[in-house]
Formats: structure tokens, C-alpha cells, sequence
């Protein structure tokens, strides 16, 4: 039922050889994908490691661009570097192999976001916005009449943003 003490340490070095990986902050969600996608840990011991490596200081929280992610500390950096070797390689393995495939969309969750709240008149305002590297290139709310038309908006802008965005700045400039 409990882990022994090195398989503890290896979960939660694991963690910390993720957040070092990817070179970016990511969400909680993003992390918690990668590592139960790869069977490492269940979600409950996740969450109960994550907290303890938040309050070790290995980790943090940033707000970015109305988000809230995870960043590897230079303390978290240190001890991954003295006891990276007590990982397993093929977990290591793993992890690259995973991220190499994802990484696009990782970067791209953490780039474009969409959502849509409830407006006045029973109307919905979708809030779309495009960001690189911390930097806003665009922000646009505007209003729709039902539910239907911003959840098409958002899915839309989450699937092709480059395009749209490149469509909007044309036909505002010419």
C-alpha cells in the first residue's frame, strides 16, 4: 500500500525532471496529464507530492496571463541535478519521448485562451487571446446571442489561431 522511501523520492524527482524538461511553466493539469498518460502515478499520491514539493519550495506557482503555473525553483533545479541519477532511465526515457510528441500543444494551451461567460440580455461574451513569450498579441471580447455560437467561437479559435489571427490583422490593416 505505501511506496517504499527511494520509490517516493524517484516520483517526486520525477516531477521535478517534467517541470525541468518542458523549459516552460505549465499548468497543474498539464503536469498531472503527463505523468498519469504515462502510468507513473495515480492522481490522488500526485497531488499529495505536488503539495509537498510546493511547500519544500522545489516548486511554485506563477501567475501568467490569468493562469496559474508551475515552475521548477532554482532549490527544486539543485536537487533534481544531486539526484537525477535515481531515476530510472526508462522512465527518463519516457518523459522525453512523451515530451518531444506533446510539446507543440502544451505550448499552445499555454498560449491561446479562450472561454465565454455570461453576458447582460441572456447574450455570451467570448474573450480570445493570443500570447508569446509573456508578451499580448491580441485580446478580443465581443458578444454572441447563444451559447452554441461561443463554445463553435472558442473551439474554432483553440484550433486555429495562427490563422485567425493572421486573417484579423489583414483585414485591419488593408
Amino acid at each position: 500500500m505505501y511506496e517504499s522511501s527511494s520509490e517516493l523520492a524517484e516520483n517526486k524527482l520525477l516531477m521535478l525532471y517534467v517541470l525541468k524538461s518542458i523549459k516552460n511553466p505549465i499548468s497543474n493539469t498539464q503536469l498531472t496529464e503527463i505523468i498519469l498518460e504515462n502510468n507513473f502515478i495515480n492522481y490522488f499520491t500526485f497531488q499529495q507530492y505536488l503539495s509537498e514539493l510546493e511547500e519544500s519550495k522545489f516548486v511554485e506557482y506563477h501567475d501568467v496571463n490569468d493562469k496559474k503555473l508551475l515552475i521548477l525553483t532554482e532549490k527544486g533545479d539543485n536537487v533534481l541535478s544531486l539526484f537525477k541519477d535515481r531515476i530510472s532511465p526508462s522512465k527518463m526515457s519516457t518523459i522525453n519521448d512523451y515530451i518531444k510528441e506533446k510539446i507543440e500543444s502544451i505550448k499552445k494551451e499555454l498560449t491561446i485562451h479562450s472561454d465565454y461567460t455570461l453576458g447582460a440580455n441572456d447574450s455570451f461574451i467570448v474573450n480570445l487571446k493570443a500570447v508569446e513569450n509573456d508578451s499580448l498579441l491580441m485580446e478580443l471580447k465581443l458578444s454572441v446571442p447563444s451559447k452554441n455560437q461561443a463554445t463553435s467561437i472558442c473551439a474554432k479559435w483553440k484550433e486555429n489561431p495562427s490563422e485567425i489571427y493572421t486573417n484579423i490583422i489583414s483585414l485591419l490593416i488593408n
